[in-house]
């Protein structure tokens, strides 16, 4: 197998306008790499919101086009790829998001490309019950029988500057007086942060191994202590109230009504309170929440962070990428 010690070729991204993609193109370009982009928003290239001011290619990502696709990464050394969807909405399902991911990966062989690193999630099987989990495992599948050159990275939740998650319970955490918590709260996650995901994705690709590894931060958090956490880092006096799990999905959608926005899924509680956003592996990321939030806590949901704004509502994003 060929060696990537030595990988310094271009190197594309896809959705590097989004959240982790953003954070591993940086990372790329600060070690001199050269970087394209295949992005659902290329109408940011160059404008205000282009976080990378014009350093980063830009070519649209079409799943409809694949031979046009396999172009777009043909002399590539590494794909990263972070394309996926939080949720199903109007034509965005998650068993379209697997066929994309799919034609991807064809895509990649096809061109040539040397590696695939592919960012996944903690603890996906394809007998699980939520599409969020399976949809990842049929993915993985997908990569390991393609004979690619690859490293599988499987993040819990994710944190850093640009998360919608965190963001949006310290947003609700500032302007409500009670937040609700759907069952006891008692379940756990282990938040990484993005820029440590993004280094362990980076040098991931410069071994010559296929891979799979969890990556975790070193803190690990019920979901009453990640909200009790926020709330003393926002300043918030917001009271936990713990409900069942439909009420607390009714107030969400009520939410959701006045922000248009899908705020909270059952499939994301019920991943959540089954414990899947934890791992048994030491953790890789070295960047402790509670470290973070000390200095960024005061600035976090100060606004809402709309999930349907960012990656579906223009130019079919949840289809083609962030």
């Amino acid at each position: 197998m060929v060696s990537h010690s030595d990988n310094t070729g271009l190197a594309v991204v896809t959705g590097a306008f989004g959240f982790t993609g953003r954070h591993i193109a940086q990372k790329l370009l600060d070690s001199g790499r050269a970087v394209r982009t295949l992005t659902g928003r290329p109408h940011l290239f160059g404008t205000v919101q282009d976080p990378f001011h014009g350093k980063v290619e830009t070519v649209p990502l079409n799943f409809r086009d694949s031979v046009l696709l396999a172009k777009s990464l043909e002399g590539v050394d590494t794909l990263y790829n972070t394309y996926w969807v939080r949720f199903s909405s109007g034509e965005v399902t998650f068993d379209q998001a697997v066929e994309n991911s799919r034609i991807l990966v064809n895509a990649a062989v096809e061109a040539g490309v040397k590696r695939l690193v592919h960012i996944s999630i903690t603890n996906p099987s394809e007998d699980s019950n939520l599409p969020y989990f399976r949809g990842k495992a049929l993915v993985e599948r997908a990569i390991r029988e393609s004979n690619l050159s690859h490293a599988i990275i499987r993040p819990a939740l994710v944190f850093g500057e640009g998360d919608i998650l965190l963001n949006n319970i310290a947003w609700a955490l500032r302007r409500f007086p009670f937040f609700p918590v759907a069952g006891d709260g008692h379940y756990s996650a282990q938040p990484v942060y993005v820029g440590d995901l993004a280094d362990l994705s980076v040098s991931s690709s410069e071994s010559p191994d296929n891979m799979t590894v969890d990556a975790v931060g070193p803190e690990t958090y019920t979901f009453d202590e990640l909200v009790y956490l926020l709330e003393q880092s926002v300043g918030s006096r917001a009271k936990i109230a713990h409900m069942p799990l439909p009420l607390a999905l009714s107030l969400s959608r009520i939410v959701g009504y006045f922000v248009r926005d899908i705020v909270l899924t059952r499939e994301e509680i019920d991943g959540l309170a089954g414990n899947l956003l934890v791992s048994a592996e030491p953790p890789r990321g070295a960047t402790k929440l509670s470290d973070w939030l000390a200095d960024h806590g005061s600035f976090l949901g100060q606004n809402y962070a709309s999930e349907l704004d960012r990656h579906y509502r223009t130019h079919g994003r949840g289809l083609l990428g962030n």
